[in-house]
């Protein structure tokens, strides 16, 4: 395992002076007075609580990267030599009809009323921070072409400086929320949704009476957390009116913003941001069943869950009650998580890993398969980034994994894209773009599989960081489609447990996948002996 520091980390843009640093507290072994900095303890000696959370606030996403004993790094993927499993009805497998190309990638989730998606991959929540909203015409239209679905976060309404409410505080008007899923559908292929997410502030402004009214939304999210931190979402905000906006719309804003104190700070220059927290949620059972039938009765066909790296307890209530309610699709965020803005050692130090917590997630919902009982859908999120995690993911938590939910792995291809065409514009094109041409169509190996699906006419409308969105996803499927060949798997329900295999066995006690001297030697030994 790396050494991890504490006091220090890209993240908060602070690093040690020594060498040597004592591996509890992240301090350098020698602390020098008159040392210049720049730890997080000298940083934090006249910025305070800004060292808390990643920075700056609105142009970066941060990931925990702490070191966990074990990961999904410590499972391998079986391939074979002979079989087909999940080819069309009637056909055959042989080389000429099992080939990589041919596997069918297509996945889909919900109770009853099913959506279909070309790859078993969505985006996190993109909510209410700056990266999220300035960057949404690229993710948006991206994941529509690309298929998938769009997650919009929560505090979308509540943060929109046009919002107009009613005399009860009820949401009568946010054009920062229609714009979001009018790009989304403007460009939708049948595949995918846009689904809404809400927490407590959501669900006190009216979001889903809004959203479903208005735009005949059909899924929305109930929020319990995520796999970056166990509290509420938060934003930054450098306008002292606009905090106080934010404060008189409910919401938990720090420092105090009608602080006199903090007015004089901020007028002269010291306190140069205030925090948006939102409220922590309390859930119970009763009161779960009651909002799951209050947004069916308002219309909405499927209802999905988000849960984060709680203990095993509440992992088994989002199962169990997600089971009894018929939710459409739970997604289950482990630990370390990565996100816009977090307090930084919660997001270190805080919740059950990916591994650990969809390994007891996947023991959970068989225990409810042998008792007769159906376990929601299931989608794991927690750093995945690459073909072989999805494949991982799923493979883990068969039969009952659908998806695989990825946070800034979905974010970074937009905001690549988005920069290439600034770049374009100020013809200040990087060599590691301009190596492959100075155009789209010569950037983007995707760009005339994009212009084939939205036309000639619109392909110039489409936003670069759209197709760097779909390019990055293509890479996802095509990829998953030579791993699954590989295990001779052609379709997504074809995968099981069986095609992984445990490098150590500290990692096939948390998973139960068996140790890799141990998988299939049941059957060599009967062909050796035979």
């Amino acid at each position: 395992m790396n050494l991890q520091r504490p006091n220090a980390n890209d993240a908060t843009r602070t690093a040690n002076r020594s060498r040597s640093v004592v591996p509890m507290s992240g301090l350098c072994s020698r602390c020098l007075d008159g040392c210049t900095g720049n730890c997080e303890v000298f940083k934090a000696s006249f910025r305070g609580r800004e060292l808390i959370y990643p920075g700056p606030f609105g142009e970066i996403t941060a990931g925990g990267d702490k070191e966990y004993p074990v990961d999904y790094s410590h499972l391998n993927i079986q391939g074979y030599a002979l079989g087909a499993r999940g080819l069309p009805p009637g056909i055959k497998g042989d080389p000429d009809t099992a080939t990589f190309p041919s596997v069918n990638t297509e996945t889909e989730y919900g109770w009853d009323i099913k959506v279909k998606m070309k790859a078993p991959i969505f985006t996190g929540a993109l909510g209410s921070t700056e990266i999220a909203r300035k960057n949404w015409e690229h993710f948006a239209v991206g994941a529509a072409i690309s298929g998938i679905t769009l997650v919009c976060g929560e505090n979308v309404c509540g943060i929109d400086p046009q919002l107009q409410r009613d005399s009860k505080g009820k949401v009568t008007s946010a054009p920062d929320m229609d714009r979001r899923i009018e790009i989304y559908r403007r460009y939708h292929q049948g595949y995918g949704e846009i689904l809404v997410q809400m927490n407590v502030e959501d669900t006190r402004l009216g979001v889903a009476e809004y959203i479903r009214k208005k735009h005949g939304i059909e899924t929305i999210e109930l929020k319990w957390g995520q796999g970056a931190k166990c509290i509420g979402g938060e934003i930054k905000v450098n306008s002292l009116e606009r905090a106080i906006e934010l404060q008189k719309r409910g919401y938990i804003v720090t420092p105090d913003p009608s602080n006199p104190i903090n007015h004089a700070a901020f007028k002269e220059g010291a306190l140069k941001e205030f925090e948006r927290h939102s409220r922590l949620g309390f859930i119970d059972e009763d009161g779960f069943y009651a909002e799951v039938k209050r947004l069916r009765d308002l219309g909405f066909k499927r209802i999905t869950l988000k849960t984060g790296a709680y203990s095993l307890r509440e992992l088994a209530m989002a199962i169990k009650w997600g089971s009894r309610a018929k939710v459409d699709l739970l997604t289950i965020d482990g630990a370390s998580g990565g996100t816009g803005m977090s307090p930084w050692r919660m997001m270190e130090e805080w919740g059950i890993p990916s591994l650990y917590l969809h390994a007891a997630a996947c023991e959970f919902c068989q225990k409810l398969s042998d008792k007769g009982q159906r376990p929601p859908d299931i989608a794991f999120a927690g750093g995945f980034s690459s073909e072989d995690g999805v494949f991982k993911a799923l493979a883990l938590g068969a039969p009952f994994a659908k998806a695989v939910c990825m946070g800034r792995a979905l974010m970074i291809p937009g905001m690549v894209g988005k920069n290439i065409q600034a770049w374009m514009g100020d013809g200040k094109l990087p060599n590691t773009v301009s190596q492959f041409g100075n155009t789209p169509e010569e950037i983007f190996v995707c760009y005339e599989d994009v212009k084939n699906i939205v036309g000639a006419k619109d392909i110039k409308k489409i936003p670069l960081g759209a197709i760097g969105v779909y390019s990055y996803a293509d890479k996802i499927r095509v990829g998953l489609q030579q791993i699954m060949a590989g295990a001779r798997c052609f379709s997504l329900p074809a995968i099981t447990r069986r095609e992984l295999m445990s490098l150590t066995e500290e990692c096939a006690k948390v998973t139960g996948i068996p140790y890799l001297m141990d998988a299939y030697k049941d059957e060599a030994l009967k062909i050796l002996v035979g």
